[in-house]
């Protein structure tokens, strides 16, 4: 008898997926959590940024009497690692539509000593309380549709060393930006890509921040190679994104002294803007 053709795999649901896993968090104490970082969210070996914004978004989630990140400003001190961290938060004030907190995540060093990584302030409200009220002269990327782009899976990695990070996500670049990978950067600071979770979660909130700082960075099309630190990174999350893969275009206009900024918009399959991002980033010129 021929052999029975596998199930399609399900596709996760917001609270029941990897990245839901891999961003919980254990209440120690009333603003105390613990975490186990996973190497799935790598870049070379380096844990991603919008992954550990991610985390501390969780975290605030939890601490503050409001669920959902409108802003959230982050500051990278030192590079974190896969493996044990320590999140603190703090309440700096509560309001009736919005709240304020900020939070940082602790490693530890080789002699034992705790080494802050990441520290966050944010103000956390209700966008399912927002007005539908929309004013704007953004304009939704032109892109090609995700059946003309490029994932990882399409070519050889673009950067030496491992990329855990590429199995987690649905990342289908624009052609236009991709120049870098094919050993002809155009010179513009631009990169778009079609994103979603490689398990088929849709996007929520939290999981914006993520998206923002998950695409290749905009110095491959400026000719440059290798990593690119963020500094400091700043999200608004403008209205909950309806379900379906979102869209992220990044820009960066200028790179003075070694380091750039980069604009980011994310665009949902209603053609809504559901959240902007700059970060500032530092980079390796020569």
């Amino acid at each position: 008898m021929p052999e029975a053709a596998s199930a399609p795999a399900a596709r996760a649901t917001i609270g029941d997926s990897e990245f839901d896993r891999d961003t919980a968090l254990t209440r120690r104490a009333p603003g105390v959590y613990d975490i186990d970082l996973s190497a799935g969210w790598t870049i070379i070996n380096a844990v991603n940024g919008g992954y550990l914004l991610a985390v501390l978004g969780r975290a605030l989630a939890d601490a503050l009497p409001h669920s959902d990140p409108f802003t959230i400003s982050a500051h990278y001190l030192t590079a974190s690692q896969p493996g044990p961290a320590v999140v603190r938060t703090e309440i700096v004030r509560t309001g009736r539509t919005l709240s304020t907190g900020q939070a940082s995540l602790f490693q530890y060093d080789e002699r034992g000593a705790e080494v802050e990584r990441i520290r966050v302030l944010a103000s956390y409200g209700d966008l399912g309380t927002l007005p539908d009220d929309v004013r704007t002269t953004a304009r939704p990327p032109a892109m090609p549709p995700m059946d003309q782009c490029f994932g990882p899976e399409d070519g050889p990695a673009p950067v030496s060393g491992s990329s855990a990070i590429a199995d987690r996500l649905m990342l289908k670049l624009d052609p236009s930006t991709l120049g870098w990978a094919l050993g002809a950067p155009s010179g513009k600071g631009e990169m778009r890509a079609w994103f979603g979770l490689a398990d088929g979660r849709d996007a929520d909130p939290l999981s914006l921040l993520l998206a923002v700082d998950a695409l290749p960075p905009t110095a491959f099309e400026l000719g440059l190679s290798g990593w690119v630190p963020t500094v400091e990174l700043t999200v608004h999350v403008r209205c909950r994104p309806a379900p379906g893969p979102v869209r992220v275009a990044i820009t960066t206009r200028n790179l003075a002294g070694g380091f750039l900024e980069e604009d980011a918009e994310v665009w949902d399959s209603a053609d809504r803007l559901v959240a902007q991002s700059r970060q500032l980033a530092r980079v390796r010129l020569g």
